[in-house]
């Protein structure tokens, strides 16, 4: 076994209950010799749309250390086929564990090129979720703040003539402030002398989700961060007085339903990818908003083409 970060168990080295009871050669005889069961003809001859593993840990080597991500990774399967071949997934995961990739991404299209050349069916999704560290400044003060930036990848693969067609995409989850607009609205009614800026309303924390699909690998997390940072008012563990009162007050001055933040987002990343993907590319925003006077949250949804997406500015 390669030398790799982790501890390492081998059969003859550990405990008796795991020494082999029968020779290598004796269960060789037997598989030579059993009918391979996922290979039979199922009962009833349906397809599936997809069949696989989920919630499967993968460790990946990338630039930020070798970090665990949780994975999802599933392939069609026809009609005629009783099974798919759950132990060459692991094989595929197993395989990919000593390399080093550029990002997640990357990892996502070996391993979904690995699986479909292993397996009966014609596509493959492989998805993988995770964090990886993230260290930003506050804008006042400039402390140095250490959390985790949630990111994910999703690869799509087709088996196509004679070759393997895929297409990723990238996403980004951010934590951030939203202020009511609505309550704002209102007491202006009941308070028409104050400052029309600075009426009270309630707040709450929100997770935004964006994913892109980047067919031609022309996308960096880096892009996708900065369509969501650049119009969200993003949280941050570390913040001393000055930058929770520039938070707060940018926040109320710019109140945003979650209905504003997805059509903000979508916005946002047709005014800075547009130049970059190509205008079917496919996108999604998803945020959720933990509402603070509700006992209900909000969520919202916007799912189109880069070329769709109509704002001032694009």
């Amino acid at each position: 076994m390669p030398q790799c970060p982790g501890m390492v168990h081998e059969p003859e080295k550990a405990q008796p209950g795991l020494k082999p009871e029968f020779p290598r050669k004796i269960h060789q005889r037997v598989i030579d010799s059993c009918e391979d069961v996922p290979e039979m003809k199922p009962a009833l001859e349906i397809p599936l749309n997809q069949a696989g593993i989920t919630s499967k840990t993968v460790w990946i080597d990338i630039p930020q250390g070798r970090l665990p991500f949780e994975a999802e990774v599933l392939v069609s399967l026809p009609g005629e086929f009783r099974g798919i071949h759950m132990s060459r997934m692991e094989r595929a995961i197993s395989g990919l564990f000593s390399r080093k990739f550029r990002d997640i991404r990357d990892y996502s299209l070996e391993l979904c090129r690995g699986v479909l050349s292993c397996q009966r069916g014609e596509t493959a999704i492989v998805t993988l979720k995770g964090a990886i560290p993230q260290l930003t400044l506050t804008s006042v003060s400039h402390e140095l703040s250490v959390e985790g930036l949630e990111i994910s990848a999703r690869t799509e693969g087709k088996r196509g003539q004679g070759r393997m067609e895929t297409t990723s995409f990238l996403g980004i989850s951010l934590t951030h402030m939203t202020a009511c607009p609505c309550t704002q609205v209102y007491n202006r009614g009941l308070f028409p002398n104050s400052d029309r800026t600075l009426m009270p309303t309630h707040s709450q924390r929100c997770m935004t989700t964006l994913e892109v699909e980047d067919k031609e690998a022309a996308l960096s997390f880096e892009d996708i961060y900065f369509c969501l940072a650049s119009c969200l008012h993003v949280s941050q563990d570390l913040l001393k007085r000055p930058d929770e009162a520039e938070l707060v007050l940018k926040c109320h001055r710019q109140p945003q339903f979650a209905e504003d933040v997805v059509r903000t987002v979508a916005a946002s990343t047709a005014r800075r990818l547009k130049k970059l993907l190509p205008g079917d590319s496919r996108v999604r925003v998803e945020s959720v908003s933990y509402e603070s006077i509700h006992r209900h949250n909000v969520k919202c949804v916007l799912e189109c083409h880069v070329e769709q997406i109509t704002a001032p500015g694009i």
